[in-house]
């Protein structure tokens, strides 16, 4: 079997554009992958044509080699969007390889060892930045199952929290465990947005309520400053979503300061670089939650990275308010009762509907703009 060609759909999506591929091959099976990132669509799109050649012609069984050719070869570090692109093609072979062999691929890295995973809900708290619709968001998405919330109260902090804002993002935060109560696990998100003395100052103030983390309080490209908060923290740190390398979680582990990491396989060049990683920080005594805050093929990878990985925590789940999200795949992933049940389909047990894709474009507008006040409303710019 060899790929014969690798295919781009960029689809648009009000809070991010979602960046899809598909891999087909000579024998009639195809795979589908993604590599979206946070605002460079049409530049992880072109990275990916720019990188099919290196695989045109190769055995997609081959997946280690392939890493060579995507990740080695081309000679230069393009970060989180050379990554990327490299995943959207490994997640697509992946798929090809399960449905070649009629196996899902968790079966094909040991077999699962969790046959439903707790999820958490993030993107629920559309609307004004008020305590009152804060709780009131919260009580609705607990209604649905879900026993863990994931927000951001800080507005477009960076660096500084000004008194005022300090005192509004802790009302935030009492308002929703006011209005879920204490058996609800709380997930507090930084966005990376402080300053060590900042981020730790806001982790003593938080710590009453019981958070299960407080997550990428700081930039990811200073590991000093993470080990320096992770320390002085009160609260567990979550952090290793934007990291792009596993010599970047090496360098982090060397400190063992982390309990949760939140290894992003799109950031990461795929899912079997990030399964690698989550051995490696289970050797660490470290608990993993892989960042799946992207497109609904990252959140199916995710689920076959997840249901074979030990030290899993809890599954990331993108609440959205687009109806024809679930109409653009086959075989959805879906939150039961706060729960994600691991299927037994083929490969990455989901499809695309090209059609259904057509129909929502890319816009340069659609993005999320996490330090412009009012990015909470998730409105294209």
């Amino acid at each position: 079997m060899r790929i014969t060609e690798v295919r781009t759909h960029v689809v648009g999506n009000p809070w991010k554009n979602w960046v899809f591929a598909r891999v087909e091959t000579d024998e009639g099976l195809y795979g589908v992958g993604e590599g979206t990132v946070m605002y460079f669509a049409r530049t992880v799109e072109s990275a990916i044509l720019e990188l099919a050649p290196f695989v045109i012609g190769t055995d997609p069984m081959q997946v280690e080699m392939l890493l060579q050719k995507l990740i080695r070869d081309p000679y230069a570090d393009g970060g989180q969007i050379h990554m990327a692109a490299v995943a959207a093609i490994e997640m697509a072979c992946w798929d090809i390889v399960g449905k070649a062999l009629r196996q899902p691929v968790y079966n094909l890295w040991g077999g699962r060892c969790h046959d439903r995973l707790r999820a958490y809900a993030n993107g629920w708290y559309r609307g004004d930045r008020t305590p009152e619709l804060f709780a009131a968001k919260a009580q609705e998405v607990t209604a649905r199952g879900y026993t863990a919330l994931k927000f951001d109260p800080f507005g477009d902090a960076w660096r500084t929290l000004p008194n005022r804002e300090f005192t509004l993002s802790l009302e935030i935060i009492a308002a929703v465990r006011s209005a879920v109560g204490n058996e609800v696990d709380l997930l507090i998100e930084g966005h990376s947005r402080f300053s060590p003395a900042t981020a730790i100052q806001v982790a003593k103030a938080i710590e009453p309520f019981r958070p299960m983390w407080f997550e990428e309080p700081v930039h990811h490209g200073n590991i000093a400053a993470i080990v320096e908060v992770a320390r002085a923290s009160p609260v567990p740190i979550a952090t290793g979503e934007s990291f792009s390398s596993k010599y970047q979680f090496a360098e982090l582990l060397k400190h063992d300061v982390i309990s949760i990491y939140q290894p992003e396989p799109l950031n990461l060049g795929g899912i079997l670089p990030a399964r690698k990683i989550i051995d490696a920080i289970d050797a660490h005594y470290g608990m993993v939650a892989p960042h799946s805050a992207q497109g609904p093929i990252a959140a199916a990878a995710c689920v076959q990275l997840n249901a074979c990985s030990p030290n899993f925590l809890i599954h990331e789940f993108f609440e959205s308010s687009e109806s024809w999200e679930k109409q653009m795949v086959r075989f959805p992933i879906e939150v039961v009762d706060g729960y994600i049940a691991v299927s037994d389909r083929p490969g990455l047990g989901i499809d695309l509907d090209l059609d259904e894709t057509a129909r929502h474009p890319y816009s340069q507008r659609f993005h999320l703009p996490l330090f412009k006040p009012g990015w909470e409303k998730r409105e294209p710019q």
